[in-house]
């Protein structure tokens, strides 16, 4: 249904880039469009279209991106999640952008696939029951969970989620298989992997919402005197996924 897809602004017009992007994005199923990449035109879009994500580049002016997100987020009481494009790949400027309201930081080249999988990690619009969209309802489950998405853990989570549901075999062996798969995708190493989820499995059982990890997790929760380890928390959400795929599946085919 055309309410329910996730509505994408990209700050480029171009057929070079922007529209051929959008193009791209709308064959996945994500109603994208363009606009000029200029900072007024950009808020302007923003307040009349109310996209769920903005794709904007870090080289916007008039204003400049950090404006245009505290505009967004005084104007309206559900400003669009952002993502920052930009040639430049440092971590420094990463930071600032992250700290300053985005959502996320990526530095080009990247392709329509890369952003799509982006795009539905950060997204904060409500998952109909009949959704059978792996990437959408993970998003959904670990944010529900309290997984903060501006910490790198929380890309790392998803991913390794997704990779053990797509591969159970990988759960047999963590440190030497999920971990090294998440951390090729990332060009990053496995270690750095482990510390990262770690950190943000950390944020959610401390500063989550309680009620949600009790629903989610049933009695279990109890079970631990402190949290979960990486291997628990991913085998838990896994095992739920599945369950929660299948039924919507049955469901879906049901009614066809």
């Amino acid at each position: 249904m055309e309410k329910d897809k996730i509505k994408v602004l990209i700050g480029d017009n171009t057929t070079e880039y922007g529209i051929r992007l959008a193009s791209r994005l709308r064959e996945m199923g994500i109603h994208a469009y363009t606009r000029k990449n200029e900072g007024k035109v950009i808020i302007n879009s923003i307040l009349k279209d109310t996209p769920d994500v903005a794709v904007i580049s870090l080289s916007v002016a008039d204003p400049d991106i950090i404006d245009i997100m505290k505009q967004a987020k005084n104007l309206l009481t559900q400003p669009p999640v952002f993502v920052i494009v930009s040639d430049i790949n440092n971590s420094f400027i990463e930071r600032q952008v992250i700290e300053g309201g985005a959502s996320y930081y990526l530095a080009k080249p990247f392709d329509a696939e890369t952003l799509c999988s982006v795009v539905k990690s950060v997204v904060r619009k409500p998952v109909p029951t009949y959704c059978n969209d792996i990437e959408i309802i993970v998003t959904d489950i670990i944010c529900r969970l309290g997984v903060p998405a501006h910490v790198k853990g929380y890309q790392y989570l998803r991913t390794a989620i997704l990779n053990a549901v797509n591969d159970a075999s990988l759960m047999n062996c963590v440190t030497k298989q999920l971990y090294p798969s998440v951390a090729r995708q990332y060009g990053t190493t496995s270690s750095r992997v482990e510390r990262a989820i770690r950190h943000a499995i950390e944020i959610a059982w401390e500063r989550g919402n309680t009620e949600n990890l009790f629903s989610f997790f049933g009695y279990s929760v109890k079970s631990w005197h402190g949290r979960p380890t990486n291997s628990e928390f991913i085998a838990l959400v896994t095992d739920k996924l599945r369950l929660q795929i299948k039924t919507v599946s049955m469901t879906n085919t049901l009614y066809q």
